[in-house]
């Protein structure tokens, strides 16, 4: 009897367990529906993503900035440089122009020189009027920039003045111009047109 009633006890027990629902599983203190924290981060991931490629097209626009703006500095440098040269050369082909146009009217002023200094103080309208071509073309060489150098009195510079003779003279040192044989001429604050062709004091 004793083995019928464990077996009976037994069989219930077996038949309880058979019958009893799953084992729920064990709660993680979240509450129902709630996400797990994995997916937290994957939902931050996105935005993390878009902050990272804004950063990189700011970075790129930055450099593409950068270059552009070298880019204009060089090409404003180039540009000055090119005004510098273009105003040099300028200059440089009026310097060559008047020069040239100076020396070629230097034999006519000193032709006029020779016949006024041959024909002295005389008066007549001839003269006159030689004297008014003279005056006419030395104020058109002043007022392009051209002066004449090389008087008496004036100390012999060789960078100036050519000397065609050295002669004693009293009364003057040595080195002193004594005579001016031909007019010497230059384009103010550039080069020489032509040397003073001067005596010197021996």
């Amino acid at each position: 009897m004793e083995h019928g009633f464990e077996d009976t006890e037994r069989a219930a027990g077996g038949a309880v367990e058979d019958g009893a629902p799953e084992r729920a599983a064990p709660d993680d203190g979240a509450p129902d529906g709630a996400a797990p924290e994995d997916a937290t981060t994957d939902e931050l991931a996105p935005e993390e993503e878009v902050a990272a490629t804004i950063e990189d097209d700011l970075a790129a626009l930055a450099r593409e900035r950068d270059e552009y703006l070298a880019l204009a500095q060089r090409t404003q440098a180039d540009f000055e440089n090119y005004r510098k040269r273009v105003a040099r050369d300028a200059a440089n082909a009026e310097i060559r122009g008047v020069s040239r146009l100076a020396r070629e009217m230097l034999p006519a002023l000193d032709s006029l020189e020779r016949a006024l200094a041959a024909a002295g103080e005389q008066d007549d309208q001839l003269l006159d009027g030689l004297r008014l071509v003279h005056r006419e073309l030395a104020g058109a060489l002043e007022r392009i920039g051209i002066e004449s150098f090389g008087a008496a009195g004036e100390r012999f510079d060789p960078e100036l003045h050519e000397a065609v003779a050295q002669l004693p003279a009293d009364g003057v040192s040595a080195g002193e111009i004594t005579e001016v044989y031909q007019a010497g001429y230059r384009l103010e604050g550039g080069p020489i047109l032509r040397h003073a062709r001067v005596v010197v004091a021996g």
